[in-house]
């Protein structure tokens, strides 16, 4: 019996630490009314960043048009804030497009490169590595891993965990970064993947973009 108790308390200690990995660092502050509709408003703390909980769809004008949607978010009355009991919000910048670490265009898998897999020093790879705790087609050794060819259900890899967000996508988002060695690009993250690039043409990709603001928030639970 006492064995017995000692696996089933091990077994629950497990799975608790397991469910606290995916959105460990993610907490809904509260809302904000755009466009009519409530979308929540969700801190990353160890970012400093707040996210809209919005996918703004791409359209034909490609990265500029993000970037001018992004920036529309700050003008007095397009979005209208309701904050949770209790939370402060001090801005400490405005709207935009979450950036990517911009340099010369080296590939690789083990998350210390420019382009790749397992980023993390891209806001949004650090999103959907660190605080969703989702993983990326390849691991750092470059191996692909398992489900390929299998029902979306049975990957163990790609945008699995996404609360507590409802509107994240699977897909390519747009960086407010250009790639300074040809600003006829922008930098951009896969949620499908986990990958980051900047491949694409700011002109030519129909990419969707989320935005985030810096903020220092306190009284969140």
């Amino acid at each position: 019996m006492i064995k017995r108790a000692w696996m089933l308390l091990l077994i629950l200690f497990m799975v608790v630490g397991l469910s606290g990995m995916a959105g460990a660092g993610l907490k809904v502050i509260g809302s904000a009314v755009y466009d009519g509709k409530d979308y929540s408003l969700i801190y990353e703390d160890d970012q400093g960043l707040i996210w809209l909980d919005y996918t703004n769809p791409g359209s034909v004008t490609g990265w500029e048009q993000q970037i001018a949607w992004a920036s529309g978010l700050n003008a007095t009355g397009t979005l209208t804030y309701k904050f949770n009991a209790g939370v402060s919000v001090s801005w400490n910048g405005d709207w935009r497009l979450p950036l990517t670490a911009d340099g010369p265009h080296r590939f690789g898998y083990d998350g210390t490169t420019t382009a790749g897999f397992n980023i993390t020093t891209c806001e949004m790879g650090h999103l959907y590595y660190k605080s969703l705790g989702n993983l990326g087609y390849y691991d750092t050794k470059g191996n692909a891993r398992p489900g390929w060819g299998k029902p979306e259900s049975e990957y163990g890899w790609g945008l699995k965990n996404t609360a507590p967000f409802v509107n994240l996508q699977k897909g390519q988002y747009w960086s407010g970064t250009e790639f300074s060695i040809n600003p006829m690009r922008a930098w951009d993250f896969n949620t499908y993947w986990g990958s980051t690039n900047n491949i694409a043409f700011k002109a030519s990709y129909r990419y969707s973009a989320m935005a985030v603001r810096p903020a220092k928030v306190s009284g969140a639970n």
